[in-house]
């Protein structure tokens, strides 16, 4: 069940409803340009742990369990830090959820910290939190279904899980074009795009979607776009060139 780092990074930047801490604002603006500094990313999970143990606040608790992701994401070296990443992160999300039910940022991160720690912990522990993490997505889409972020996670979701287990390619391909009409510049979500395109053989239309990532000039998150998206879209386009007939 991977979910492409590019489908998370920006989630929480989207509109958050309710007012947010200086903090929580601090992180969103933060959270576009880590890849200038990153060793910042460490800085910023020592600080939102100390946050959140002082004021256990759902805007703390929220960025605390981006920043989380972020970490195992980027910063982690072993498989056991990465599991303790994103274990802090989900934990951190599910007391926000206990904290504000109706918070689409709290369910949104605990869906990707759960989801990423499943994933990472193996292929059994995944299958056990599928429920999970597909109930935390229909409720973040029915609490704000103009959360264009949500759709990204969606679609991934869709993707990457086997048919036999509630995969749908078609769905897939359905979510991620809805948030593309939503947000055109989320290339992590249209990187996704291309990955069901090419799962359904439409090979052009894939290229062309992922040259469109290249080409993109205001991504939303130039941090995402710097560090994952516009790299594993080269790749792609790539292993098509390298294809029979490609």
């Amino acid at each position: 069940m991977r979910i492409s780092l590019s489908a998370f990074l920006l989630l929480v930047l989207a509109a958050v409803a309710g007012a947010e801490s200086s903090r929580a604002a601090q992180v969103r603006a933060w959270a576009t340009r880590y890849h200038e500094d990153p060793p910042s990313i460490d800085r910023m999970r020592a600080e939102l742990t100390q946050a959140v143990t002082a004021d256990p606040s759902v805007d703390n608790l929220t960025a605390l369990a981006e920043v989380c992701f972020i970490w195992g994401e980027i910063r982690a070296k072993t498989t056991d830090e990465k599991l303790a990443a994103y274990d802090q992160g989900r934990q951190a999300a599910q007391r926000a959820v206990e904290l504000a039910p109706r918070s689409v940022t709290a369910h949104l991160w605990h869906a990707i910290d759960t989801g990423r720690w499943g994933q990472t912990k193996g292929i059994m522990r995944s299958l056990a939190l599928l429920p999970i993490v597909r109930k935390e997505i229909d409720t973040v889409l029915e609490l704000d279904p103009k959360f264009a972020p949500a759709y990204s996670l969606a679609g991934h979701f869709y993707l990457e899980v086997p048919g036999m287990l509630g995969g749908d390619v078609d769905r897939a391909e359905k979510l991620f074009r809805t948030g593309l009409e939503l947000d055109p510049a989320f290339t992590g979500m249209r990187v996704g795009l291309a990955k069901t395109l090419l799962k359904r053989s439409r090979v052009a239309e894939a290229q062309k979607e992922l040259e469109a990532v290249l080409a993109e000039k205001a991504p939303h998150n130039l941090a995402d776009w710097t560090l994952k998206d516009s790299v594993e879209a080269r790749e792609l386009l790539d292993s098509i060139r390298t294809r029979p007939g490609g």
